[in-house]
């Protein structure tokens, strides 16, 4: 083993000797042991094949502890109620702490933890086989647990926002649960305010309970060179409730964003969409395991991604139908648009079907700018890098499109014209 790989493990054991007699002890000391079973990942693991992320943790930065920054400053809330994690801290002076909806119960993870309620422990302990969401169940600090009670219709946004200011080690862990015939609207938003040498493990569950529906929209942001961040989301879907997730990605450094859903109820339907926008040397991944495990159930995968500069884009998509999960109807559509010779992209969907009752199927393509549209767009006038930017913004659009809420589908676009704007993009 590599000097720098025993740093790397040592450091990670000194993070856990501090969080491991916190709250929520048995689910830590499992999630630890899980963790040790297999360690950081490498291209060796093949649904981390495209993204090395032991390689790229050879040093680790230090814990994050509570209160290490205390000058931040967010702009207010639209119309959303807001609840804010800094640091991997729970930070009330910044969150939006009236006016809760009746129904709605909203409170901090290590709160949450503290009261020992079994059913967050329960959902918290949600599992996977991916040793990143065990590593942060081990060293999870704080985060943001949200509970909707049976049939309440949200007419105001959640929103959840993680920032990481600084070059530290953050482990932050959130949890939504959603009760039969809720209705809601959660937007998240992920930021690294550019700091070298930051790590970022940050996971959010999601059970949602019969008939329920959700609107879930994120954007990560920020980031430099040398950070890393796995964001990751654990979605559990019961019968004939609905999830529709979009995601925008704003490149920096290295970025993993991973899903791993469950439609384990009847006629569960779950939609997952978003962009990803690289430039320079960003690596952004996301990669999507989503599993069939009853009849009825619908998915839809619907990815675009732009690439410019020496920026390496992936994603992984792979859809597991049950012998049992008859009548499902899924599709995968992941198209990455190459704005330069040195941007590279790794497409790999898969299904892998049991059942021989079902409509599936899945494409991926990798191309540049249409000649025949820019001609067209600057035979008429247009300067060519208007054109550009105009079929760029319509590709990404095409994502965006899924979303349903007005409002955050402008300021998604609004995004993708201030990225555009921002920096070269060939």
């Amino acid at each position: 083993m590599m000097e720098r790989e025993v740093e790397t493990e040592l450091a990670l054991s000194s993070f856990f000797a501090q969080k491991k007699d916190d709250a929520a002890r048995d689910l830590r000391q499992k999630a630890w042991e899980a963790f040790q079973r297999d360690g950081l990942p490498n291209r060796r693991v093949e649904s981390w094949h495209y993204t090395d992320l032991r390689a790229a943790m050879r040093q680790v930065a230090p814990l994050a502890s509570a209160g290490a920054c205390e000058s931040v400053t967010l702009a207010p809330p639209s119309d959303a109620l807001r609840r804010v994690v800094v640091d991997g801290a729970f930070r009330p002076d910044l969150s939006d702490l009236s006016g809760t909806p009746q129904g709605v119960a909203i409170s901090s993870l290590r709160e949450a933890l503290g009261e020992g309620d079994p059913a967050v422990i329960k959902a918290l302990s949600a599992q996977t086989e991916d040793a990143v969401v065990a590593l942060n169940a081990a060293l999870m600090q704080d985060g943001v647990v949200l509970r909707i009670a049976a049939g309440v219709e949200l007419t105001r946004p959640i929103e959840l926002v993680t920032l990481l200011t600084s070059p530290q080690s953050a482990f932050t862990r959130s949890l939504i649960i959603v009760g039969e015939d809720a209705h809601a609207t959660i937007t998240e938003r992920s930021e690294a305010l550019a700091s070298p040498g930051a790590l970022e493990n940050h996971t959010l569950v999601m059970a949602l309970g019969a008939r329920a529906r959700i609107e879930h929209v994120a954007h990560v942001a920020g980031g430099a060179q040398n950070s890393v961040r796995v964001l990751s989301m654990l979605a559990t879907l019961e019968e004939k409730s609905a999830l529709n997730s979009f995601c925008l990605l704003e490149g920096g450094g290295l970025l993993r964003r991973q899903v791993f859903a469950q439609l384990v109820g009847p006629e569960a339907a779950a939609a997952f969409s978003g962009v990803s926008l690289l430039r320079g040397r960003d690596h952004a991944d996301t990669s999507l395991f989503l599993r069939h495990a009853s009849p009825g159930g619908v998915s839809r995968e619907f990815f675009r991604h732009i690439v410019a500069g020496e920026a390496t884009g992936v994603f992984q998509g792979k859809v597991t139908v049950l012998q049992r999960a008859q009548k499902t109807n899924g599709a995968m559509q992941s198209k990455a648009l190459l704005l330069s010779p040195s941007a590279s992209m790794n497409n790999k969907p898969e299904l892998e079907i049991f059942a021989d009752d079902v409509v599936c199927g899945h494409g991926a393509t990798c191309g540049r700018l249409d000649a025949d549209q820019l001609f067209y767009l600057t035979a008429r006038g247009l300067p060519r890098r208007e054109a550009e930017a105009l079929l760029i913004e319509g590709f990404a659009n095409e994502a965006i499109a899924q979303v349903v809420d007005e409002a955050l589908r402008e300021r998604l676009a609004a995004r993708v014209a201030a990225w555009l704007s921002s920096g070269e993009t060939d």
